[in-house]
């Protein structure tokens, strides 16, 4: 979807609902892959990255620079003041006059030929980082996604929670209105309410706190996912119906080991350290460039006595230089950089462990929350029946009402768990595809 139209739509969307209240306001329905691109589009948690990226595409073109001629020039002017002229005793001293205005143009010309390889390594570098770069910014997109995924689901499921608490409210205040009468009648004790408003009470509670609740994840999620200020979220209902991949373990692992943004960070890393290396031993090689110069000089000293005229030269040649330093200070870089290869190599295996063990880990609990949906889809039909059959126990004064409080409990925690089975699979497959970088 165009960013720009997702964005004009989210704000119409919010502009139609008629204003922005925490609890009356009219929520709008908005899928994941709609959250994502808006958070790519204006998220200031990626700015930064993408700013990273752009400042190392520039290192390139400086590192490429570096091909490129230098041309120095100069341009003096001078007050020469008159000489003197001795015997070699400092004897017969006579005055040397000299003319005073003085002139100088000069401009040199080098043009790199070859440099031990430094120029080249030098913008493979620069490319090198300009890629982990890129690599950085996937991580850090990645990261943001599943964490707006983890503000998604438990938005999702504290709606549910909430839809639960309300209804086991309006079942409570029914089941307490029936109580009321039964006192009334003399078959109930006042004892028996005062319980039961109590629980009706907690229930309350409860909502509340799931009320602010989901007024802190709708604000991180509108916050991080740059959209509309204001806008309440509503999460897309048809998530839980989707058909999810059921590919096996082996699969992730091919998926992360081909994907995974940390370990593509990581190769990066072992490539930049081993080009510094090549850097290093570029330092023991010689130089060589083409060289030329033009001078324009007066007046002319070198005559005695001076020549009061101006004295123009140029050459062009090869010049060779070589660093006979570098073959005693280059040794301990060049150690510094070999152990730095061996670290980032060593790194890259800690990645790839650590990333292998996560798709498994997390493969075995997707796993496990289909069995967990499967065991509390059986619980709450085992916990409705236990209620009715108390519910009825208890008009029939054969149940106490300790076990109606047990029975509304135990029927409350049911439905809570099933909601949470539902979300734990949609959540654990999201993270197969954050931890195999296909999110």
């Amino acid at each position: 979807m165009n960013n720009l139209r997702l964005l004009t739509g989210l704000l119409s969307a919010i502009l139609l609902s008629g204003g922005v209240c925490a609890s009356g306001q009219q929520a709008t329905v908005v899928t994941l892959d709609e959250i994502f691109s808006s958070a790519e589009a204006g998220s200031a948690q990626l700015r930064p990255s993408f700013t990273a990226e752009e400042e190392a595409r520039r290192e390139i073109s400086v590192a490429r620079s570096q091909r490129l001629p230098d041309v120095d020039a100069s341009l003096s002017l001078s007050f020469i003041g008159d000489g003197f002229t001795t015997k070699r005793d400092f004897s017969d001293y006579q005055k040397a006059p000299i003319p005073h205005f003085g002139n100088g143009v000069g401009v040199n010309v080098t043009q790199p030929l070859y440099a031990g390889g430094a120029i080249t390594a030098g913008i493979e570098m620069a490319e090198l980082k300009s890629t982990a770069a890129r690599y950085a910014t996937e991580l850090q997109r990645d990261n943001i996604r599943f964490q707006l995924t983890g503000f998604y689901l438990d938005i999702y499921k504290y709606t549910n929670l909430r839809k639960v608490v309300s209804q086991n409210i309006a079942q409570a205040r029914k089941v307490l209105t029936d109580m009321q009468t039964r006192y009334e009648n003399g078959t109930a004790l006042r004892n028996d309410i005062t319980r039961y408003e109590l629980l009706v009470s907690n229930l309350e509670l409860q909502l509340i706190k799931i009320d602010n609740m989901l007024e802190i994840l709708n604000d991180n999620l509108v916050t991080v996912a740059a959209l509309p200020q204001g806008m309440r979220v509503a999460p897309d209902t048809t998530i839980l119906n989707r058909a999810l991949p059921c590919a096996g373990e082996a699969w992730w692992q091919t998926e992360a080991l081909a994907n995974s943004p940390a370990l593509s960070l990581a190769r990066s890393g072992v490539e930049i350290t081993r080009k510094s290396e090549t850097l290093v031993k570029s330092e023991r090689l010689p130089k060589i460039g083409l060289k030329a110069r033009w001078t324009f000089d007066g007046p002319i000293l070198v005559e005695i006595p001076p020549l009061n005229r101006n004295l123009s030269y140029w050459w062009i040649g090869v010049g060779v230089s070589y660093n006979l330093s570098s073959l005693w200070k280059s040794n301990k870089a060049l150690a510094r950089t070999q152990v730095a290869v061996r670290k980032s190599v060593e790194e890259l295996e800690a990645a790839s462990e650590n990333v292998e063990l996560a798709v498994r880990g997390d493969y075995i609990r997707y796993l496990e929350a289909y069995e967990q949906l499967k065991t509390q889809q059986k619980s709450v039909e085992l916990a409705d029946r236990n209620y009715a059959t108390t519910s009825t126990r208890y008009s029939a004064d054969m149940a106490l009402i300790t076990d109606m409080l047990d029975a509304a409990n135990s029927k409350l925690e049911a439905e809570q768990q099933l909601v949470n089975a539902k979300i734990n699979i949609i959540y654990y497959y999201y993270k197969l595809q954050f931890i195999s970088g296909t999110i």
